[in-house]
């Protein structure tokens, strides 16, 4: 059927005629009008609060002004239209929107955006993961001069590193053999965060400046999924007619959005706590070696000091407490290792990894203290583990990182294997002590309380709990498959 579409933003009603779309689009007619006694009319809630569903029976018609349109049957689809506000057709009508915010281009003209299309407030949500201070200054007054009625700003610094970091750390989560899955920690931690400002505000809907071809936009949108599935989400990427940085700067300068001044990096970056990714520009051809000046949380390890630096780490089953005997916090702990590993070129990677919607991507990472942690742990683990539950657990942690990857933080999977990974490493207490030089992070040191490691038992020397003599018994049961295969085979080339 044609469509008639009922809007209203207080007690008058307007009704907007819309044109078959068989062969070519019709235009769109908006004036305020009496419903006229053809039509049925049903409303979901009072005064058009919510979406009002208009329906025009075949040959109906009605008088808009001084213009009379008649309506022409084309199908029998009802078509819902969500409430406008100054004369907008909106998409769809939201009262309030939590917005992931940065404070840049993209999330700056988002706020309008929002407002313009889902004629909703918007309150502006930033977290603070350790992305650095000078990321936050200036962020409330940029909000409000973009639209936003609100900013809130959270520092989830130490329950990033305790409740996101640290479970990866313990779980052995690496990535692709190389990716320690910086963002991809983040993401969950920040879109945990948004569902509780969400309910704090009263808002009903979220929203993210992630673009459709990358993997951040699953990630925020399956924890907001798993944490309040009633929450709507809006992506303007996958939206918008905005196609890149020009189209941006034309639609801010248009609703009067301040456009950033500062000099536009050539790279696509993400900075916290744990690590620092670059992307794009050169990167994309993946046999381009990166240019030195790039980098920005590690030195070049050719200028790095010409003497190494020891450090012995603490930990308590499995997770890291102290530097050089100091208990730290989380964050603190992982903020000084930063510090100590990347005056000394620790942690660079350079990598083509597969993206989860399906492309690779080549990325550069600079994970200073997260690489010396990685180092330290797995070496305790090889005194505090026997041979079955390392492998175990090498197996277990491949599926760990491929479901921190995919955004699936809150998957009972996940939660699974972390159990399993929280009750195994009870015994991986200890310390381990690094020594750093020139990019290079070497063990020079381990010991622990619980160690499987029994020095009268190792050494060559004979002692009385292992009798060498035994081996020749275990040989023959351990290679007897292989002896009976052998002999199977000879029968077999002596009747041939």
């Amino acid at each position: 059927m044609a469509q008639l579409h009922g809007i209203s933003s207080c007690s008058s009603t307007n009704l907007i005629f819309q044109g078959p779309k068989r062969g070519r689009l019709y235009d769109i007619f908006y004036c305020p009008i009496k419903l006229a006694s053809e039509l049925e009319v049903g409303v979901k809630s009072s005064e058009f609060n919510g979406h009002a569903v208009v329906q025009a029976r075949s040959n109906s018609g009605f008088t808009c002004g001084n213009r009379a349109i008649r309506a022409v049957s084309t199908s029998d689809k009802e078509t819902v239209v969500y409430g406008g506000v100054d004369g907008k057709i909106l998409r769809k009508k939201l009262n309030k929107v939590v917005l992931a915010y940065s404070g840049g281009l993209d999330t700056s003209v988002i706020v309008p955006w929002l407002r313009e299309n889902y004629g909703c407030e918007v309150v502006c949500f930033t977290a603070d993961v350790g992305q650095g201070v000078q990321e936050l200054e200036g962020l409330e007054q940029k909000a409000k001069v973009s639209g936003a009625c609100q900013l809130v700003v959270k520092d989830l610094k130490e329950e990033f590193v305790r409740d996101f970091i640290f479970p990866c750390l313990r779980a052995g989560a690496i990535y692709e053999r190389k990716y320690l899955l910086g963002t991809s920690m983040a993401r969950p931690v920040i879109a945990k965060a948004m569902v509780d400002v969400a309910k704090e505000v009263g808002a009903d809907a979220v929203s993210h400046g992630c673009t459709g071809k990358g993997n951040d936009q699953v990630r925020f949108e399956l924890t907001f999924f798993a944490l309040n599935p009633e929450l709507s989400v809006v992506a303007p990427w996958r939206e918008w007619e905005i196609k890149g940085r020009e189209d941006a700067i034309e639609y801010a300068i248009k609703h009067n959005v301040p456009v950033p001044v500062t000099k536009k990096s050539i790279y696509s970056r993400d900075r916290n706590l744990w690590h620092l990714s670059h992307e794009g520009d050169i990167l994309e051809d993946p046999a381009k070696e990166p240019m030195e000046d790039m980098y920005m949380m590690t030195v070049d390890p050719k200028a790095a000091p010409d003497q190494p630096e020891y450090v012995n780490i603490g930990m308590v089953e499995g997770l890291p407490v102290s530097i050089n005997g100091k208990k730290l916090s989380p964050a603190s702990l992982l903020s000084e290792l930063n510090e100590i590993g990347g005056k000394h070129g620790i942690g660079r990677v350079d990598m083509v990894e597969n993206r989860l919607v399906g492309m690779k991507s080549r990325g550069v990472y600079e994970t200073p203290g997260g690489t010396i942690l990685f180092t330290a742990a797995r070496e305790l683990e090889s005194l505090t583990l026997d041979r079955e539950t390392m492998q175990t657990k090498d197996f277990l942690s491949l599926k760990y990182a491929e479901l921190v990857y995919a955004g699936r933080w809150f998957d009972p999977l996940r939660e699974s294997i972390d159990a399993f990974m929280t009750e195994i490493t009870k015994s991986s207490s200890g310390s381990v002590t690094l020594k750093l030089y020139k990019g290079s992070v070497r063990v020079t040191g381990r010991e622990s309380p619980n160690s499987l490691y029994r020095q009268d038992i190792s050494s060559f020397e004979s002692g009385e709990i292992y009798n060498q003599a035994d081996a020749a018994g275990f040989i023959r049961l351990y290679g007897l498959p292989m002896r009976v295969r052998a002999m199977l085979d000879k029968c077999a080339s002596n009747i041939y």
